[in-house]
């Protein structure tokens, strides 16, 4: 798989201006959070539309992924309950959630540290049993039961490992959904009335 050029180019932009600095972009963040721990408070977004997928049609979605340059994702249900796994489930949304985080920490990481990679690449394997989901199995819990993630990592000069664990072993201390998933939030779910609905009553 490869990426949009126009994606593409955008990201290279950053290498050709000039080496980027990690360290330079946080240090004003720092100490901005550190006089106002308030602004360090963000909240990631998505949503799913039927404006295009019909709500009455089961197999489909399209979720949208962030507000201020949105990427539309096309949702399939997995086949093993009975969908089409045509697009990508939400099981392999989250586990794209997983390695992207654990991928990202470990550049930064390794950019604060001087360490220059040469490879790196992020495995993720989530099991779930389906009984749970579809409710056909007694006490199988509905969610993921096992998660497995494999990080493949080469620096250019010829490090020791010890160096390349405690890297990946920093990152994966920083991952913010590896340890949101360890230790997890409680969430609410709101329900109300669609707007149309509301208006024709």
């Amino acid at each position: 798989m490869t990426i949009d050029p126009k994606d593409l180019a955008q990201i290279q932009t950053f290498a050709a201006i000039s080496p980027t600095s990690v360290l330079n972009r946080q240090q004003p963040l720092r100490a901005r959070y550190k006089d106002k721990p308030e602004a360090a408070w963000v909240f990631d977004l998505a949503r799913t539309s039927d404006a295009q997928i019909p709500a009455r049609h089961p197999l489909h979605g399209h979720a949208i992924c962030g507000e201020g340059i949105p990427v539309s994702i096309p949702i399939s249900v997995h086949q093993a309950v009975g969908g089409e796994s045509d697009f990508p489930c939400p099981g392999e949304l989250l586990a794209a959630a997983m390695a992207s985080c654990l991928d990202t920490a470990i550049r930064m990481i390794a950019n604060l540290k001087g360490i220059e990679l040469k490879h790196l690449a992020v495995h993720v394997r989530l099991g779930v049993d389906v009984r749970g989901a579809l409710m056909t199995g007694d006490n199988v819990p509905v969610g993921f039961q096992s998660g497995h993630m494999k990080v493949e990592i080469e620096a250019m000069d010829d490090l020791p490992e010890t160096y390349l664990s405690a890297l990946v072993a920093a990152a994966e201390r920083s991952c913010v959904i590896l340890q949101t998933l360890r230790a997890p939030p409680v969430v609410n779910v709101e329900f109300c009335r669609a707007p149309s609905a509301v208006k024709t009553r």
